[in-house]
């Protein structure tokens, strides 16, 4: 019998929560065994259109648990032959632009008209915690319920250029499911956005008007890579100021230099709000594909984008596989230190972490 002073002691018809407890100890823990994917029956799914399925392999592919890893390859493999027939669109635009309003719009014009549309949303991951609000489908409520349409909101999870790692290999099932548009709306990070260009067809830049401070703030390099610029809400008392918009940036082009050989970038207005000008966009986006055809280019640049994903996977594993080794950890930390305190350079440093002699760390 429990001592009254024990801490253990309660009121008679208290239940304790103390009840119990031995036999719960005696109880062996059981790991769940994991669920083993049936691929052949996935990829059939897939390709039969399910959305249910398609998300479970996206899912996969962006698991970074070892045996899904390997899983989400093996799949990728049996999917690749169905893969290439798509048009691959990068959309990105300054903060407030109203991309995934456009988007919504315009996937669901596309819909109407008979294609299958995907569209991967990447959401910018915090850099204290890594999470990511994932709003897009909420963000497009009507596209969603297309029944022609699917929405896939990824996190950046850290990566530049405001894609997923996985950003490529999703694109890949998606064509096999049978998307022949796939748009990818990125978050709109300056610079980098060249790694947004380097896996797409086509690129489209949407603008605000106020063309004045626009262009100013507006960096050459991203203009350099659109192969269309749309000057976004052209609608109400914002149509005249989006003309005059439209008419700086056609004027800027004639000095910059086209990010397609044998292509002039187009620019034109657009109101996804009124339904205006969309039309147009799919016009110059087959006027594009007929053009790359033609010449050739279409192919070429989807050969350089493969080796260029080779290489920068690569690189990634490098790295990866470099600050996976506990010794090289230690050694990183130990040179961060001397770095801070003035003993070395941060040349010297790297040096001795790639040097094959052994260094007696102070």
């Amino acid at each position: 019998m429990t001592d009254k002073k024990s801490a253990l002691f309660v009121q008679p018809g208290v239940q304790s929560i103390h009840d119990g407890m031995q036999e719960t100890k005696r109880k062996k823990f059981v790991k769940k065994t994991k669920i083993k994917q049936n691929l052949d029956e996935l990829a059939e799914k897939i390709r039969e259109g399910s959305r249910l399925h398609l998300a479970k392999a996206i899912t996969l592919l962006e698991s970074a648990h070892p045996e899904d890893q390997s899983d989400a390859q093996d799949l990728l493999k049996k999917m690749l032959p169905y893969t290439g027939d798509s048009i691959r669109i990068g959309i990105t635009g300054v903060p407030g632009a109203g991309k995934s309003t456009f988007i919504e719009a315009f996937g669901k014009m596309l819909c109407e008209r008979g294609h299958r549309v995907a569209v991967l949303a990447i959401d910018p991951s915090s850099t204290v915690n890594g999470g990511s609000i994932l709003g897009d489908k909420t963000r497009m409520e009507q596209l969603s319920r297309e029944p022609n349409a699917f929405i896939r909101p990824s996190p950046s999870a850290g990566t530049l250029g405001g894609v997923h790692k996985k950003t490529r290999e999703t694109m890949l099932l998606c064509e096999a499911a049978g998307y022949d548009i796939v748009l990818i709306e990125t978050m709109g990070v300056g610079q980098s956005e060249t790694i947004v260009r380097g896996m797409v067809d086509f690129f489209l830049l949407l603008v605000l008007t106020g063309a004045g401070d626009e262009l100013q703030g507006m960096k050459k390099g991203i203009m350099e890579l659109a192969d269309t610029i749309i000057v976004h809400k052209a609608d109400g008392d914002n149509l005249r100021p989006a003309q005059r918009t439209m008419s700086e940036y056609k004027r800027i082009q004639h000095f910059l230099q086209s990010a397609t050989p044998g292509w002039d970038t187009r620019t034109h207005l657009v109101s996804s709000l009124e339904n205006k000008g969309l039309s147009r966009i799919q016009e110059t986006i087959e006027e594009f594909r007929e053009t790359c055809m033609k010449t050739g280019f279409w192919s070429s640049r989807r050969t350089k984008q493969t080796t260029e994903w080779f290489q920068a996977m690569i690189r990634d594993r490098l790295i990866d596989t470099f600050y996976a080794n506990n010794d090289t950890k230690q050694r990183v930390s130990q040179f961060e230190k001397q770095i801070t305190e003035g003993q070395m350079t941060v040349s010297q440093a790297v040096d001795l972490l790639f040097s094959d002699e052994k260094t007696e760390l102070i």
